[in-house]
């Protein structure tokens, strides 16, 4: 289906499943595609008995990729999922989840208000919640020297990946330099249930148990891989789903 970001912006949106609702938000340069179904993911929530709202963060996957510096303001991404969460009249009975850039945008979304029952925030670490600003600095440098990094370097590795769900780079410069940093002092208001599910070799994004320890009622669960790979792993979809069953 198509929804509309703050703007009007068309955003692509997978829905699967029925039962209690998760909307989950993916990454950078990924998709709901790459994240969430490619790798089984979704299927085992589904089967879980899981309705999921999947979301392409625009200017990724299937959504609209405006190219005006005035459509990528400071929390756009979070914008947009306040008004598909509007739109699809969620009010405040769902779980509200994303994997790196997509966990950023929650806890951004949380920051500025939302009130879903429960939050998941994957592949996220402490520095990548109170410093996320900095962490766009260097993907911007990968950006605009696109075409011109080594072989094997992590901008070659990023670049490439980029190309697969990404069609105008220079917009996502825009969405970078407009991400914003949450205080400490906000995650110590966020008391609603978190999970912070995490590879055992993932540090891109700072220390997962230290933002655990960072709030108030939050539950650290470490699967296999770095940050690329646990996002892969059947492993995340069944500490999700325990989690879940709890809640």
């Amino acid at each position: 289906m198509l929804a509309n970001g703050f703007d009007g912006t068309r955003l692509h949106v997978t829905e699967m499943g029925e039962g209690p609702t998760l909307l989950l938000l993916h990454g950078l340069f990924s998709s709901a595609e790459t994240n969430w179904i490619r790798y089984g993911t979704a299927r085992r929530l589904v089967e879980a008995g899981y309705r999921l709202i999947l979301p392409d963060f625009r200017g990724h996957g299937q959504s609209d990729v405006p190219s005006a510096p005035e459509a990528w303001p400071a929390d756009v991404l979070a914008m947009d999922i306040e008004a598909l969460i509007r739109q699809l009249g969620l009010g405040t009975d769902y779980v509200l989840g994303g994997y790196s850039l997509g966990a950023r945008t929650v806890v951004r979304l949380l920051a500025r208000g939302a009130r879903p029952r429960g939050a998941i925030l994957a592949g996220m670490g402490l520095k990548g919640i109170v410093g996320g600003a900095d962490r766009g600095q260097w993907f911007i440098r990968m950006i605009e020297g696109r075409g011109s990094w080594p072989r094997g370097t992590p901008e070659f590795v990023a670049e490439a990946f980029m190309k697969a769900s990404v069609k105008d780079p220079d917009a996502i410069i825009h969405l970078l330099k407009g991400q914003q940093s949450t205080p400490r002092q906000a995650l110590a208001g966020l008391d609603l249930p978190i999970l912070l599910p995490c590879g055992a070799d993932d540090r891109d994004n700072g220390s997962a148990q230290d933002l655990a320890a960072a709030l108030p009622n939050a539950t650290y669960a470490e699967i296999p891989g770095n940050h690329m790979a646990s996002v892969t792993k059947p492993e995340l979809a069944e500490v999700m789903i325990d989690w879940l069953a709890r809640r």
